[in-house]
């Protein structure tokens, strides 16, 4: 089954899925967090096949997620390193790792996260930029945005 591209919609979700959505390159971003930064590692913890693995590291240097930086001249070697836009994926990594530690983790989570200033261990949460304010989905509203070329808002009743 061929992947259907999202490039022509006009949906944040939709152009993040169109970078990001393939399974291997979320864990090689997830790996990238956790310091895994040489082809050798990534393949070696993923279990993935060579080819596959250059092509989605290929991908996230094309999209700006991820770049090329050699650290070996002879034989020339890379190191692949998060850019600014794939630090922004900390948050998408840290929902989804939460996800799973709340859903799919019947023993527990497989790792935790503790907070470098205090050393307590830490779940990220959301809250309102304006008053600080816990927030989850029943609190917040959509409206459109001006880039909401598609009508996201409008929702077919007759379904």
């Amino acid at each position: 089954m061929e992947r259907k591209s999202f490039a022509d919609m006009h949906c944040s979700v939709a152009q993040c899925l169109e970078v990001v959505g393939e399974w291997w390159t979320m864990l090689i971003v997830r790996d990238a967090f956790l310091g895994v930064t040489r082809f050798d590692e990534f393949q070696q913890r993923l279990g993935i096949s060579r080819n596959i693995l250059n092509q989605r590291l290929g991908h996230l240097i094309e999209h700006g997620v991820m770049r090329k930086v050699p650290y070996s001249d002879r034989p020339a070697r890379y190191e692949y390193r998060l850019t600014d836009k794939g630090r922004d994926l900390w948050g998408v990594v840290t929902a989804m790792r939460q996800w799973g530690d709340r859903h799919a983790a019947p023993d527990g989570p497989p790792l935790q996260m503790v907070h470098k200033g205090c050393g307590e261990t830490v779940e990220a949460t959301m809250t309102c930029s304006h008053c600080g304010e816990s927030i989850g989905a029943g609190d917040t509203r959509a409206v459109a945005g001006s880039g909401d070329f598609d009508n996201l808002l409008q929702v077919n009743d007759s379904a």
